[in-house]
């Protein structure tokens, strides 16, 4: 993929990622779930790579912030998730382990990296099982919703997925 295009294709989940952030949302315990963030890091993942996956989870927490849709919390769990899906897919090229990656990475090791982040950042004392039912509500059924579009786009346009994307 050229650069014109790798950009492009970010920019645009950016742009979905922060718009149905306003549409898709419940709360969930001390945070608020976002399913399509965990979507988007599982069709970055796969279609992009790890590392475009994490920019784009980055700017997405990002802008929600900017415009006061989400919370800082949307930085460690949708970063990490994002990282796992693409090196997940990247190392095996299964989108079920991408799924996985995304679950593993948000759910349960992005809600560990949030007590630190949300008691420097934050000033919550809160501890990681305070943060982990919440991130998996989010991550396991929007990392579902990924998979799902992820296999009807490569079947329906036949796109080629590769094991080497970024």
């Amino acid at each position: 993929m050229n650069k014109t295009r790798l950009i492009t294709t970010m920019a645009v989940f950016i742009a979905i990622g922060t718009i149905t952030a306003q549409l898709i949302w419940f709360p969930a315990g001390v945070a608020k779930a976002y399913p399509m963030q965990h979507a988007i890091n599982v069709l970055a993942g796969v279609l992009l790579g790890p590392g475009p996956a994490v920019i784009i989870a980055f700017m997405i927490g990002l802008l929600r912030n900017m415009l006061g849709l989400g919370t800082l919390l949307a930085f460690p769990g949708g970063m990490v998730g994002a990282f796992l899906a693409g090196y997940f897919y990247k190392k095996s090229g299964n989108k079920g382990l991408a799924v996985v990656g995304e679950g593993l990475g948000s759910g349960v090791i992005g809600a560990l990296f949030a007590v630190p982040f949300a008691y420097i950042f934050m000033g919550s004392a809160a501890g990681a099982f305070a943060f982990m039912p919440a991130f998996l509500v989010s991550s396991i059924p929007g990392a579902i919703i990924g998979w799902f579009i992820v296999s009807r786009i490569t079947k329906l346009e036949g796109i080629k997925i590769s094991k080497t994307s970024n």
